[in-house]
């Protein structure tokens, strides 16, 4: 019998190394807020599969500002609604905070997009009957906080984003700069985990956009919340703490803000 025990006991180094790499592995988890193993995504047409993501491992790190950057067609947006639960791998992992967002039914999914994304988009997609104050306190509503505390923190949100005094201007009364800050200040109504911004400046002129990028710059660095961009504005990349460069469906190369801001001088980018 005790020789059955002994044959099943691990070798001291075996026995050793399993503990050292489950600490190495929750180091790695608490790291990266955000996690994709392997994902693939297939698309049919017909009988024809359209292979939007081939395999891609992609991690964020918790606390930086990423841009994902890429094509048409590329898989670039496929991957940014892969990491916001706005769609499923036909393959592979996402992990956002650590949970399996594939693995969650219609309920707990929206109670993660609620309470650990926060939503900017290219259009704005502001309700244009609601004031900006209204607009904001909504995600908070959907959060179950009651009116008072919802109307008290959007105000404040709204003033950290520069619109103290247009808390009661609709949309339309506004600039497209204001209705994407009102956007951004949604965004940030349920505290958020990570801030998703997808094309964030495609619809604004050039010093608006600036002025959008600078702010999300300012929301990572006080707020400490992890923002990540799909975006075709190659300002965004004095923004961003890395690049990830997306290309047939899979991450061609990830670069840190240093090593792109010397092959824009070669190349003259603007």
């Amino acid at each position: 019998m005790s020789e059955s025990i002994d044959k099943q006991r691990p070798e001291p180094d075996a026995a050793q190394a399993a503990p050292e790499a489950d600490a190495q592995d929750e180091a790695l988890r608490a790291a990266n807020v955000v996690r994709a193993l392997g994902v693939r995504k297939t698309y049919y047409m017909g009988e024809e599969a359209v292979h939007a993501l081939n395999g891609v491992d992609f991690r964020v790190k918790r606390g930086e500002y990423i841009s994902i950057m890429g094509p048409s067609g590329s898989g670039k947006s496929t991957l940014f609604n892969m990491i916001g639960g706005l769609d499923k791998p036909t393959e592979g992992r996402v992990y956002i905070d650590d949970v399996d967002i594939a693995s969650l039914d219609t309920v707990e999914l929206a109670w993660l997009r609620c309470h650990k994304i926060g939503y900017i988009f290219q259009s704005f997609n502001l309700i244009t009957v609601a004031t900006a104050l209204d607009n904001v306190m909504l995600p908070m509503t959907f959060a179950g906080m009651q009116q008072a505390d919802a109307q008290d923190k959007a105000v404040e949100i709204l003033k950290k984003v520069g619109l103290g005094e247009r808390l009661l201007h609709k949309p339309l009364e506004m600039s497209g700069g204001q209705q994407q800050r009102v956007a951004c200040a949604r965004a940030l109504a349920n505290d958020p985990t990570i801030l998703l911004a997808d094309e964030p400046t495609a619809n604004l002129d050039r010093a608006t956009g600036e002025q959008i990028i600078d702010l999300l710059r300012e929301i990572n660095k006080t707020e400490g919340v992890t923002i990540i961009t799909a975006t075709h504005d190659h300002k965004m990349l004095a923004a961003s703490d890395r690049i990830a460069w997306v290309r047939d469906g899979k991450i061609d190369r990830i670069q840190s803000r240093d090593e792109i801001e010397i092959k824009e001088g070669a190349m003259h980018v603007s």
